[in-house]
């Protein structure tokens, strides 16, 4: 896979049929290792290993409803009172981030109202932090460590 702008990480790979499989230790099973599970595996491995976010507290494709249409946050990190705090966005290495995915993130955010939006495709990662009382965003330089 192809190499991103994180530290490197150990995954458990495995082959079935003609798919590489990665462990997701959040689901505790194996799914097809795409580049989109690439960097969601390893932006994960981030959140922990690097900015402290406790394991315990991240959902992986959590589901939520939009506009009566079944959707999935790619990851969701709660606070310490079970309060959606961080909504992570993963694209493919070869996907641009755009306005367009920018909008997606917050669309879905009208489910969840988190404190930081990030959006990732592995090589470029942004990080908003949410303004609701102003009814506006700021971007940060850095992600965040869980607090």
């Amino acid at each position: 896979m192809q190499a991103l702008n994180l530290p490197t990480y150990q995954f458990k790979l495995k082959k079935k049929g003609l798919n590489t499989q990665i462990f997701d230790m959040f689901r505790k099973k194996y799914v097809v290792l795409t580049p989109e599970e690439w960097v969601r595996q390893n932006f994960l491995q981030f959140l922990v290993q690097e900015k402290k976010f406790p394991a315990s507290l991240i959902a992986v494709e959590m589901g939520l409803k939009y506009n009566q249409l079944q959707k999935r946050a790619d990851v969701l990190v709660f606070d310490k009172t079970g309060n959606p705090y961080l909504m992570v966005e993963c694209k493919a290495p070869e996907v641009k981030i755009t306005q367009d995915v920018f909008d997606q993130v917050a669309r879905y955010n009208m489910n969840f109202k988190v404190k930081y939006l990030v959006i990732t495709n592995g090589l470029n990662h942004f990080c908003c932090q949410m303004d609701y009382s102003a009814n506006n965003y700021k971007y940060l330089e850095n992600i965040p460590f869980f607090e």
